[in-house]
This record gives structure tokens, sequence and C-alpha cells, in this order.
């Protein structure tokens, strides 16, 4: 892996990581966005990511679909495959932004996430070992999903243990030795994972997992609440063309790192843009709001709920001139009734 000394530091290079490293530190001091947003920030990314990413690999479920299915995990039980696909990217997720310090980088981890991966899958019975046992080529189908050809040759299943041993060895030693900036260490790491295609089925999958998994510990606590997959999967040709341009390389003596590095860079780069807008889209909304407004979605916020008699001993307000506050606020999504008449109640909004 010594050749990842010939990655190009371009202008590019340079100004994409600045944006990013930027962003990564004013989201570390934000402190204008409450729980509540944070958690229905996050629960949009998750349906988007599971859904982009199982799309990515051949899924045809809509984001909505996903959204349902998740609502309903603990049926445990899916009889499509696309389903099987969504619930078990759902659970790796989900291990991943609770868990992420303690998920240190190795090959019985990576195997258990796997395991993860396809725990909801009919599939998982064949794989219960993970290790490739036959060529994994990767094949290019069309629309009616027949295959068209084959996209690249990964390593055989003889050379694939060495070289995982190999590529984890040195990520974790890198890593380490601070030699590289983060994001171009993680982006090696990805692009080599790939060419190895280390197991039977779900590395596609499994390298955007991971991708998150190494971003967190690197420092990007913003990284869950907007969707890296989707990103991607907006973008998916020049993905798969970057993907190529690199891997064909990787095994010479002079690897090219720049297609992949700058495919991987602007995508981080677009992630952080998504999600700085959904920020100062919350900023904005909430300094547009009268004072009665905001000192109502405070209390809401504070105890859980709001009713009218509440809003009136806070306030002292007119009870007329908080029904309009109230409706405009549900309106708005800022706030969600329960209730009608007298037993009317309010708790804080979710879109």
């Amino acid at each position: 892996m010594t050749a990842a000394d010939a990655i190009q530091i371009t202008p590019e290079v340079l100004k994409l990581i600045a944006s990013i490293d930027e962003f990564k530190g004013a989201w570390r001091a934000l402190g204008t966005l409450a729980p509540d947003r944070l958690s229905a920030l996050r629960r949009a990314a998750t349906i988007e990511s599971v859904g982009s990413s199982t799309r990515i690999d051949g899924s045809k479920l809509s984001d909505g679909e996903v959204e349902s299915l998740l609502s309903n995990l603990q049926v445990r039980s899916f009889p499509t495959r696309d389903e099987q696909e969504v619930a078990g990217y759902a659970k790796v997720m989900e291990l991943v932004f609770s868990s992420w310090q303690d998920l240190t980088l190795t090959e019985s981890r990576i195997k258990q996430l796997h395991r993860d991966l396809l725990s909801y899958s009919e599939k998982n019975a064949l794989q219960h070992d993970n290790d490739k046992t036959s060529t994994n080529s990767v094949v290019a189908f069309d629309e009616a999903s027949k295959q068209l050809s084959v996209v690249f040759e990964p390593a055989t299943p003889f050379d694939t243990p060495r070289l995982m041993t190999k590529l984890v060895t040195w990520f974790n030693e890198e890593r380490d030795a601070a030699r590289f900036h983060p994001l171009l260490l993680i982006g090696i790491w990805v692009v080599v994972f790939l060419e190895i295609h280390p197991l039977q089925d779900g590395n596609g999958r499994l390298s955007r997992v991971l991708t998150t998994l190494l971003l967190l510990q690197a420092g990007y606590t913003y990284v869950p609440y907007s969707s890296l997959e989707s990103v991607i999967e907006q973008s998916k040709e020049a993905y798969f063309l970057a993907l190529r341009q690199t891997q064909r390389t990787i095994r010479t003596e002079s690897p090219n790192w720049q297609p992949w590095l700058i495919f991987f860079l602007r995508a981080l780069a677009e992630q952080v843009r998504r999600l700085n807008r959904k920020v100062e889209r919350e900023k904005i909304v909430l300094a547009a709001l009268p004072e009665l407004s905001l000192q109502i979605i405070e209390f809401a916020r504070k105890h859980g709920r709001i009713t009218m008699g509440d809003a009136i001993r806070l306030t002292a307000g007119n009870r007329n001139t908080l029904k309009q506050h109230f409706r405009s606020l549900v309106a708005h999504g800022q706030l969600r009734q329960y209730g009608s008449g007298r037993g009317v109640w309010y708790e804080l909004g979710n879109e």
C-alpha cells in the first residue's frame, strides 16, 4: 500500500477537504438545532441512505416504501429480497450510529457487520462464514436485469485473505501515524476494499456502511444527518466510472487514485452542502417566527407538549391571538395537533 504516497494534492483536492473540514468544525459548535429537529433530520437521512444504498445494488423500493418497512421492523420476516436487504442495511446503520466508538476496524468486525447486513436474507444461511469461495466478477446489467458484460475481475478467493489482512493492517497503521488526511485515507480504503471484493455478496452496501463508520471515527459526526448514499445514487454513473478508472490501476506499480478520490471528495462536499442548506433553513424559519410563537415552541420543546392553558399562563396572551399562532405553527409543521375542543394539545412537529 506504499503506492498511496502517489496521491496528487491538487488545488481542487485542497479546496474540497477545506470546505468539508470547515463544516465539520462548525457542526461541532452547532447549538441552534434542538434534539427533536436533529432526530427528524437523522430519521430522514437514514431513510434516504437505506433506500439509496440498496437501490444502487439493484433494489426497487422507493423511499416511501423504505419508510413504511422501517416502521415495521419488528416483523423480522420479509418475503422479498429487496425488503430483506433494506431491513439488513437499516439494522447495520443503527448499530454504526449507536456504537461507532466501539467498533474497531478488524477483519472479524467486517465479517460481523456483513453477517448483520445479511441477517434477514434467505441467502445468509448459505454465506454464514462470509468468505468469498468463488470468483465474484462485477458485471453490468441492462434494465431487464440481463447481464451485459463483466466490468472488472476482483481478487481471487485464494488472494483475498492476504489482501484483506494487508489492507486492514495498513489502514490502522496509517490512521495512527496520521501521515495522510483522514478523508484521503478513508477514500483509499474504500476503493481498495471494493477492488478486492472480499465477500461473496453485499460488498457495495458494506463498503458504504464502513465509509460511514470510518467518517464518524474520524470526527465527522454530522454524517448521520445527511445521506451520502443519496448523493452517490444521484451520480451513480460517475460513481462506477471513478471506481473502475482507479480500480484497474491498483495492482500496477503506479495506482491512479485521482479519479476515485476526486469523486469521493466531491460527494462528501455535496453531502455537506445539503445538510448546510437544511440547517440554514431551520435557522431562517426560527428567526422569522414572532416572539409568541417562539415562546410556544420553546415550552413544547422543554415539556414535550403544550396546551392552550399552558400558553396563556406562559405568555399572558389573548386566547384568540394565541389560536392564530397555534394554527400557523401547525400549518407550517412546527407543531402537531392532537385531540379536539378543550382537550386539544400540541407537540413539536417532525418535518
